[in-house]
């Protein structure tokens, strides 16, 4: 699989971690992740050195798997600490163990070569934090990883794709500017509208009626985080000179962008906000219209995935001022892959 692979990955939320064997392969590599008496979470490679039987469809001993098929016995570091019908355990009788970092309610992991720098890894503290509310899902998507790069980097779509959930003509119709911090290794893309149609998903949410000013901030972090920072407001309702926002309603959305193999991708997303952070029905109603817009992106890219594998090679498409995110995107993911 031809991938970024000295990077870390979000493979699973904290929640999902627990007592059980989860299942779930990352940049091709099967993986089986659990948590520890001690609460500490576990990835080990998903495969039993013996005949290959996943380990995931095998059983806890405690802090150990035991493999379903013949019993070979993996303590949390990956090594073999029991074999069947002898004492002498195989020196090479191990499994790959996965290295770990649980931040704001994320599970990490580094997939490639030596000791990743856990500094290195994105941050979205909004994610655990008492001063928002967060919702959450995840979908399978059977599309290459990069066409959901390149959808979530250009939201002049969400006009057509997403009309009467979080699509107004104005997306489309405004401009966007487009920075790029080659050292950070960030590519940002902003829209910022004024006087513009309220879609459902904040009308609905926030309770405002009539027009609004928005706010379409994107950090996209090679090779997998994706984060939009959208302020909504009544329109003329701007930020105080000392910085002060609090007449406006500030929504975070992420996305981890995941490679499960070549042609398919793990769709991480939440939506955090700041505001009516105990109103269960907002809870609802911004959980099933994000799943909604999210399942609608599966769908195209779904089908463009196909499309794209039955198309003659060397097939040229067309890129114009809105693409410039997702181009500076591309280009860093090339770079990365190619120093893999």
């Amino acid at each position: 699989m031809v991938v970024a692979r000295n990077q870390w990955y979000v493979a699973a939320y904290s929640e999902e971690v627990g007592d059980g064997l989860l299942a779930r392969t990352i940049c091709g590599e099967p993986l089986v992740m659990y948590r520890t008496g001690a609460g500490e979470a576990v990835a080990l490679a998903d495969r039993c050195v013996h005949r290959r039987f996943p380990l995931s469809k095998s059983n806890r001993d405690g802090d150990r798997i035991v493999c379903g098929y013949h019993g070979f016995t993996y303590a949390p570091d990956g090594a073999c600490v029991a074999v069947p019908g002898q004492t002498r355990i195989p020196r090479t009788a191990r499994v790959p163990a996965y290295q770990l970092v649980e931040q704001d309610s994320l599970v990490w992991v580094w997939i490639g070569d030596g000791t990743g720098d856990a500094a290195a890894i994105p941050r979205a503290p909004w994610l655990d934090s008492p001063a928002y509310t967060t919702v959450r899902g995840m979908e399978p998507l059977a599309a290459r990883y990069e066409l959901l790069v390149d959808n979530l980097l250009d939201l002049s779509h969400e006009t057509y794709l997403h009309a009467g959930y979080i699509g107004t003509p104005e997306v489309a119709q405004t401009p966007i500017t487009t920075e790029v911090d080659e050292e950070a290794g960030v590519v940002y893309v902003s829209r910022r509208m004024k006087d513009v149609e309220c879609p459902p998903f904040y009308s609905k949410s926030t309770g405002i009626e009539g027009r609004i000013d928005r706010w379409q901030d994107i950090e996209f972090h090679p090779p997998c985080f994706y984060l939009l920072h959208s302020r909504i407001a009544p329109t003329g309702v701007e930020p105080g000179p000392d910085g002060d926002d609090s007449r406006a309603f500030h929504v975070e959305v992420g996305y981890a962008i995941v490679p499960e193999t070549d042609t398919t991708t793990h769709d991480f997303w939440w939506v955090a906000r700041d505001f009516a952070l105990d109103d269960e029905g907002v809870s609802r109603f911004l959980h099933d219209s994000n799943r909604t817009v999210v399942l609608q992106d599966v769908e195209a890219l779904d089908v463009l995935e196909k499309v794209i594998a039955a198309e003659p090679e060397g097939y040229q498409e067309l890129s114009i001022n809105i693409d410039t995110g997702g181009l500076a995107a591309r280009r860093m993911l090339q770079r990365l892959t190619a120093a893999r």
